[in-house]
């Protein structure tokens, strides 16, 4: 994911507050069902709302809550909440964050209690939906599941009078811009109640509800999408909030049942969500290793469906494979739409091939638990545009739903994506699968290719005995999740295609030591979930000796080669390739994946392994900030890998709410320091007093030689006085991750057929030719990388020119903003644009809230 292109190279597209006449009352809803990353994308529009100048407010309960507006009057604890006592405003001249750090709603709805009767620690929500939040209120919400502000599916909103209501409660709380987050339904609710905005304005005037300035002062809703979908069933967009994160569950419940499966020797039926789609089903297939996988879009081709997957599984269980797994989509049917069921299918594996079956319901388990890196990241950066769209909205311009393709945040036209995703499923009524398949991504269709070639035992696949290869994989550098799994996908496309996977253990050393070794279709077999690398993986380049390299190339026999690795793996394959001239045994095409968590290889946005140590992160920095919390006024300095790339440290900041991020690209000085000390102390005097918030610093190991980890705690443990307390916490090698990630063995299978199919090509031109004429040209030795919202290979010559080999990164990245934002978020930005004192008399008495 990644910022607008506009906006990735400099963050004052998100810091700029508009003129006067622009600000804004922005609301935001969830409704349907929740996802994971619903309150992230919350937290994100309200404090993007608030940095530019406008005022935030949540509308509980979705649209119900819209219905039913506020029938009764704020309690006066959030009254005087709304202002700080006047000798402590006086010392901060940024009106937009200080005037509206807190209203005091957050614990209220964090906590479930806005309904519960009013009390002396802060009144009641209680007849209140569509309530002003404050900075400070959605402090902590980056972390937990669900929606804090509820979500409710609304009958009376479907009815003209309810949105007649919804509209007068919008015009008499004086909002002007609405974010909605949910899935297509919400979003279809959205749309009309734009739509239908000027005509609900007249019928308002025309009653006496409205008047005349009202109702020209309101005669434009502003209205912004955010898809909130587990199922991932919205067209028009990669990935919709909370996606990742049930595919995260659902993976770790199968890596949980293999084990047992294959201990008994059992078949497991496995049912997840996705009533339309199957996206869920697909990808946990590819990303768990299943044997077989029911999606409403493309149901099994044979009639009966039966004895379609029962001689599937059958071939795997006669080479010896001791567990099944099949992945039922609750949405499943065959060619007739008549259900596929869980139950059903497991009578037909007991039955007829007498396996020993079991189903797993996992239901709701899926919608829970704590978001993802990747249920942080995307929401927040959707909550900015989100903002950003409402602000350059206009009254011919449509409602924008934001998505992503690949790593691009995208505005889409909302009823354009609501109408594809209903086209969908009206073409799967109509029994038209190719139409329902060509209506998703690109993508869907490639994993489900991606599927068939690597989890069935099929022959019908092979080449003519001249057209097959000899492909050598190794892995390169240090260990990264989805190394494996990219190894099992080459194994498995070898084979099925009729090649050779010859695998080469310990990289270039191994090479030379002719630790080379054939895999088969089963050795490989529970690759996907383990992390490291099972073929052994170092630094060592081939200038150790290219001479020996080139007569084992030749010894070998190899017509490609695929390297899964870092930059090492770059630079392999640029010093391979440079050498050609003088060793004609490497005229053989060439490509390396990118797998490193450092993410650290020019050009490509993502490598194999960052997403899952982004998660390590996210799991680490969690611990950590409930410690922070707990002791209430502690900074805690966590300190990361990257080498001299600061992905990990940037990104991550995005992901667990850092408020200050440190990395080599922009480095570490005295001013910055000065700066941030000053920050500190200004944040954490404006914390209610005994409710500080433990707050995170992310440092990358390389950005300073001089301000070590240990130095800046030490500082900031001087120069927090009474404020606040420091510790730091050294991650280390844990940043490398246990099981891969479920997106980074999704994308490692993706990627890697790719990779095969760009060595097949370029070998079988190749092959027209003896070998002593061959002669690779420079797009044969090349790179696979995501730039945007496309998928491209780079030559490696060409690749150089993008790299700074001596600090090993890309010059130019489209992830340095995120520092920014980060730090946008965190408060930092608007408060170190501002002069404050802070070192006033009584400093250590920090604010506390009128009663």
């Amino acid at each position: 994911m990644a910022l607008p292109p506009d906006a990735a190279s400099s963050h004052h597209a998100f810091t700029n507050t508009p003129e006067p006449e622009r600000r804004m009352r922005i609301a935001v809803l969830t409704s349907g069902g929740d996802s994971a990353g619903m309150n992230a994308a919350v937290r994100a529009v309200v404090k993007a709302g608030i940095s530019k100048g406008c005022e935030s407010y949540v509308v509980r309960e979705g649209y119900e809550g819209l219905v039913r507006g506020n029938t009764a009057p704020l309690t006066p604890r959030r009254v005087a909440q709304r202002h700080l006592p006047p000798e402590r405003l006086a010392r901060f001249s940024n009106e937009a964050l200080v005037k509206n750090l807190s209203f005091g709603e957050g614990p209220a709805l964090k906590e479930g209690a806005g309904d519960a009767d009013d009390d002396e620690e802060g009144g009641t929500l209680k007849g209140r939906y569509i309530v002003q939040v404050g900075w400070d209120d959605v402090r902590g919400w980056m972390g937990e599941g669900g929606t804090f502000i509820g979500s409710a599916r609304s009958a009376t909103f479907r009815t003209p009078e309810g949105r007649l209501k919804a509209a007068h409660n919008l015009i008499k709380e004086g909002i002007d811009g609405l974010v909605v987050c949910g899935g297509d339904g919400s979003l279809t609710g959205a749309d009309r109640l734009r739509s239908e905005w000027p005509e609900l304005v007249q019928q308002l005037l025309a009653s006496g509800e409205i008047n005349e300035h009202q109702a020209a002062l309101y005669s434009h809703l502003k209205i912004v999408g955010l898809v909130g979908s587990i199922d991932n069933d919205m067209a028009l967009t990669d990935l919709t909030i909370g996606a990742p994160t049930a595919l995260q569950r659902i993976c770790e419940a199968i890596d949980n049942i293999n084990s047992t499966a294959a201990s008994h020797s059992r078949a497991f039926v496995v049912e997840v969500m996705g009533r339309h789609c199957g996206w869920l089903a697909l990808m946990a297939g590819v990303s768990a290793g299943a044997d077989y996988v029911f999606i409403p879009e493309q149901p099994p081709k044979s009639e009966p469906w039966e004895e379609e997957m029962c001689e599937v599984i059958k071939r795997h269980r006669e080479v010896g494979k001791r567990k099944t797994i099949v992945i039922v989509a609750e949405g499943a049917h065959d060619r007739d739409l008549n259900p596929i069921k869980a139950e059903k299918v497991k009578e037909v594996l007991s039955n007829v091939l007498k396996l020993d079956t079991r189903v797993t319901t996992l239901g709701h388990t899926q919608r829970g638990g704590r978001p993802v890196a990747m249920d942080r990241i995307l929401p927040t950066l959707q909550g900015i545009d989100a903002v950003n769209a409402l602000l350059e909205a206009t009254p011919s311009q449509p409602s924008y739903m934001i998505g992503i393709r690949e790593n691009k945040i995208l505005r889409i036209p909302l009823v354009d994506a609501v109408q594809q995703t209903q086209a969908v499923a009206a073409a799967i009524e109509a029994r038209d699968f190719a139409k329902a398949m060509g209506l998703r991504d690109p993508e869907f269709d490639q994993f489900v290719h991606a599927f068939n070639m690597t989890s069935t035992l099929d022959k019908g696949n092979r080449l003519p005995k001249e057209k097959r290869l000899r492909v050598a994989i190794l892995h390169m550098g240090a260990p990264a999740g989805g190394m494996n799994a990219a190894t099992r996908t080459a194994v498995r496309y070898c084979l099925s295609k009729g090649h050779k996977p010859l695998c080469i253990n310990n990289g270039f050393k191994g090479l030379l030591d002719d630790n080379v070794v054939e895999l088969s279709w089963l050795k490989v077999d529970n690759w996907t979930a383990r992390g490291g690398s099972e073929l052994g993986t170092n630094r060592t380049l081939p200038d150790i000796d290219l001479g020996g390299l080139a007569t084992k190339f030749q010894q070998h026999q190899f017509d490609a080669l695929f390297m899964i690795g870092g930059f090492e793996a770059f630079s392999a394959l640029l010093i391979l390739e440079r050498a050609r001239k003088d060793y004609p045994a490497f005229n053989l095409p060439m490509v390396h994946l990118p797998a490193t968590i450092s993410n650290n290889v020019p050009l490509t946005d993502f490598s194999l392994g960052c997403d899952t140590s982004l998660n390590a992160l996210v799991d680490a920095c969690d611990a950590i900030r409930q410690s922070a919390s707990a002791s209430r006024n502690r900074v805690f300095v966590v300190e990361t890998q990257g080498g001299q790339c600061g992905y990990i440290a940037a990104v991550g900041a995005l992901a667990t709410g850092a408020v200050l991020v440190y990395t080599p690209e922009q480095g570490i000085n005295l001013d910055t320091l000065r700066a941030d000390v000053r920050f500190l102390k200004a944040r954490f005097m404006l914390d209610e007093k005994g409710k500080s918030e433990g707050r995170l610093i992310l440092r990358n190991e390389k950005s300073s030689d001089v301000y070590s980890t240990e130095l800046i705690t030490n500082i900031l443990k001087e120069e927090g006085g009474d404020l606040f307390d420091s510790r730091s916490a050294s991650l280390g090698h844990t940043l490398q991750g246990g099981i891969p990630s479920p997106i980074d063995r999704a994308r490692a299978v993706r990627l890697t057929m790719m990779c095969m199919e760009f060595l097949e090509r370029h070998a079988h031109e190749q092959l027209q030719y003896p070998p002593h004429r061959r002669r690779g040209t420079r797009d044969t030795a090349a790179v696979i990388t995501i730039q945007g919202s496309m998928i491209k290979f780079v030559p490696v010559d060409e690749m150089v020119q993008h790299a700074d080999m001596k600090k090993r990164r890309g010059k130019h990245t489209w992830w340095e903003g995120m520092k920014d934002l980060a730090e946008l978020l965190g408060g930092r930005t608007d408060l170190v644009a501002h002069k404050f004192d802070v070192n006033p008399p009584h400093h250590h008495e920090p604010y506390q809230a009128p009663r």
